[in-house]
């Protein structure tokens, strides 16, 4: 490594250190399950609260009415929060299955290339192997 390298890890190191021990300190463990790793957790939350705070601000300003404010807000959270969550994990699991047939597919192309079944399955769906 360089010299400026050097300086540059020994100026950053101190603070991702700091970094990395408040992020043991804040994660959260519910049921032995730290939630940070859970895929859309933090998403849903924050925009179920950005959302229900803004909701329940907007619904205090033109009714004044702080109790229905409040109700109105938390409903708003639960609503956004469950239909961010919903959509997230809808994505995430068409995406995580498409990957898995992919990788499955191009597993199957490796093994096949070459063979008698491949030029086969060539003439068939009319394709030629592409030359990289």
């Amino acid at each position: 490594m360089s010299e400026r390298e050097d300086k540059v890890n020994n100026y950053y190191s101190p603070f991702a250190k700091l970094r990395h021990n408040w992020l043991v300190i804040l994660s959260l463990i519910i049921f032995g399950r730290d939630v940070s790793k859970i895929p859309c957790f933090r998403n849903s939350l924050l925009y179920g609260i950005g959302g229900g705070l803004f909701c329940g601000l907007f619904r205090f300003m033109f009714t004044s009415h702080t109790l229905k404010s409040v109700n109105f807000s938390v409903y708003s959270f639960s609503f956004i929060t469950l239909g961010y969550w919903i959509q997230c994990r809808y994505n995430y699991s068409k995406t995580k299955f498409e990957m898995m047939r992919l990788q499955e597919m191009l597993q199957n192309h490796a093994i096949l290339e070459g063979t008698q079944e491949a030029e086969i399955i060539e003439k068939e769906l009319g394709t030629r192997p592409v030359d990289v």
